[in-house]
Formats: structure tokens, C-alpha cells, sequence
């Protein structure tokens, strides 16, 4: 008997519950509906989630071209932030004895249908401002932006592209902008833990 009065009282709480949204959802405004599928995460977001987790990286910077490369190793620690909305980065790693940490926030606007990311180390005290978009087929997303030049104080344009090689497997790369000329400057293949 107990059993039957509590399934007969979710029943009616699940009844009231589903009868208050759909009188909510009737009586929001066009504005409010827009709001509500701005603020809710999606498909882009749950692809972000997939890169929540422990990572090894192994990185290869490149301080000019013709230059020979500086090899490090890292561990990131990714992790999706404000109910679902922001993928957060924290990685450690070491250059050249230095130790070196900085932290990265990968974003998708619902309303521009674009991705942004941000990046700030303790190698400097800028912040680097990407956006872009995503290639479903080549399952990359490229961003373009700015990062400070430390030799001048100015802005440098910078690309980057993010490729998804499944679950486990990801890698960065970086150029960097100069006219019509680029180089790669950074090279990440970061590897599940």
C-alpha cells in the first residue's frame, strides 16, 4: 500500500511539473525563448565536454623560422565549467627549466555560432583572444585572432587549429602571422591519461 500511495504521489508531482512548464513555455515571450536557447548549452558544448579530463601533452615550440625546435612535456587538466557552458583548461609543463602554467577557456556563443578561446600563461601578462569555426569533416575547428608581440608591445595575428583525432587523441598547432607570411610556432599532440 505504501508503494502504491508513493508512485501515486510522484505520479501527480510529475503531472504538475510537466503541466507548470508547458504553461511556462506558452507564456514566454519570443525574447525570453531566444534567451532560453542562447543560455542552454548544445551540440558544440557536448563536443567541447568530450575534451573534459587528464591529458599528457608533448609540445614543440618554434621561436622564429629556420629555427631548431624547443621540446617539452605537460599534463593539462580540462574540465567544463558554469553548468556545462565553458571548457576550462589548466596546464603545467617546463621550458628550458622554467617552469611554465597557464590556463585556457574554449567557449561557443549559441547566437554568433562561433567559438572563442582565451589563453593566459605565467610567460607573459597578455591574454591571447581567438575565434572560429568549426569543420565538421576535417573535425577541426580553426581560430584567428591576436596575441602581444613581447618584442614590440603590439598585437601579432595568430591562427590556430584544434583537431579532434577521436576521444583520446587531439592536437594543437599554432602560426603565427607576419603580411602574407606565416609560421608554425607551436605544435601540441595531446594524448588521454
Amino acid at each position: 500500500m505504501k508503494k502504491l500511495s508513493l508512485f501515486a504521489a510522484l505520479g501527480i508531482l510529475f503531472c504538475s511539473i510537466t503541466s507548470f512548464a508547458q504553461e511556462m513555455n506558452q507564456e514566454m515571450t519570443p525574447e525570453m525563448k531566444m534567451w532560453m536557447e542562447y543560455m542552454t548549452p548544445g551540440e558544440m558544448h557536448k563536443m567541447l565536454e568530450k575534451s573534459a579530463g587528464q591529458w599528457k601533452a608533448k609540445i614543440t615550440m618554434w621561436m622564429a623560422p629556420n629555427t631548431p625546435p624547443t621540446i617539452a612535456e605537460g599534463n593539462s587538466v580540462n574540465e567544463m565549467i558554469m553548468g556545462g557552458r565553458y571548457l576550462q583548461s589548466k596546464h603545467l609543463s617546463n621550458f628550458s627549466g622554467m617552469p611554465m602554467e597557464g590556463i585556457g577557456l574554449e567557449a561557443y556563443d549559441n547566437a554568433k555560432k562561433t567559438f572563442y578561446s582565451t589563453w593566459i600563461d605565467n610567460m607573459g601578462t597578455g591574454i591571447m583572444f581567438l575565434q572560429g569555426k568549426f569543420d565538421p569533416a576535417a573535425k577541426t575547428i580553426t581560430y584567428t585572432g591576436t596575441s602581444v608581440d613581447p618584442m614590440t608591445g603590439k598585437d601579432m595575428q595568430v591562427r590556430e587549429t584544434m583537431k579532434y583525432l577521436d576521444d583520446n587523441h587531439s592536437e594543437m598547432e599554432m602560426f603565427t602571422i607576419d603580411g602574407d607570411n606565416e609560421f608554425k610556432s607551436m605544435h601540441i599532440a595531446f594524448e588521454r591519461k
